[in-house]
């Protein structure tokens, strides 16, 4: 396993398997690696001959106040997993050559960007879609793993693609949970006893909505008070938002008429945590 710490020596990497023939898998990490993680290098590793990971804690998806100095970092704790499961080159790049001095170009998409945690974190998603379009022109995959945990993340990602004609297939890969249930997340490591044991309360109250679908109900605000009801039973958890979206467009929806997904982010002590269930009619 190789790493490269700068742009262009990950540019000719790229250049050079290309002219070999080669599919170049990839998928972009802030580090920290959970068995979620893991998995989306397995899911790229079976679609492609060589993996790109990279970690790099991006800066300009975290607003002022947000948990930018105090996200968790440990890069050779992290490069004994990924040699674990066989990625061929980590990218590691700085912040001064991923934004060299006078940076002022950016990538934004709309409409998908609104709500939940567009709405909740301004800047956020400008963000991430400004480091992923770099990520992409660095790396250059044919394919890219995204966990559908950030489910926004992963709409926003697909429309940018699509809108940019951007020549990489975005594969989704479903959400890694803990045995007990709760979504795998770097941010985890947050958590004191205590909130870890009440975290759950997410993935429950996620899994009521869903038994109350399979039992026939639709209209949903019946569901979004389900989860409000279930995630109220922790002491430490102050919702950030439960909303009954579309799958496709994250529109608002009523009722639960075609695919949706109720998205929530909720504080639990200090750690802001999400997750998201897909319902079907």
């Amino acid at each position: 396993m190789r790493v490269i710490d700068t742009v262009s020596e990950m540019q000719q990497q790229a250049n050079l398997w290309r002219r070999e023939g080669l599919i170049i898998g990839f998928v972009p990490t802030m580090g920290y690696l959970h068995e979620g993680h893991l998995a989306l290098m397995r899911c790229a590793k079976e679609r492609s001959d060589r993996v790109v990971v990279s970690v790099f804690v991006n800066p300009t998806q975290f607003a002022p106040g947000e948990d930018f100095e105090r996200y968790p970092r440990d890069l050779d704790r992290d490069l004994g997993l990924m040699a674990s499961v066989g990625v061929d080159v980590v990218f590691a790049p700085s912040v001064e050559d991923m934004y060299p001095e006078g940076y002022q170009t950016y990538v934004e998409v709309e409409k998908v960007t609104r709500p939940l945690c567009g709405a909740k974190r301004p800047g956020h998603f400008r963000g991430v879609t400004t480091v992923v379009a770099k990520l992409f022109h660095i790396v250059k995959p044919h394919v890219a793993v995204f966990g559908e945990k950030d489910y926004q993340q992963l709409l926003t990602i697909r429309r940018m693609v699509r809108d940019l004609a951007m020549d990489v297939k975005i594969v989704g890969h479903s959400i890694v949970r803990e045995p007990d249930g709760l979504a795998m997340s770097s941010r985890n490591v947050y958590l004191s006893p205590e909130e870890r044991t009440q975290a759950r309360l997410l993935s429950q109250a996620l899994a009521e909505a869903a038994r109350l679908v399979q039992a026939g109900e639709r209209d949903g605000s019946v569901l979004v008070s389900a989860v409000q009801r279930i995630l109220a039973q922790g002491p430490s958890i102050r919702i950030d938002y439960a909303e009954l979206r579309d799958a496709e467009t994250l529109e608002e929806m009523v009722a639960l008429d075609r695919p949706g997904v109720l998205a929530l982010a909720a504080y639990v002590g200090g750690a802001r945590l999400i997750d998201n269930a897909v319902l079907h009619p």
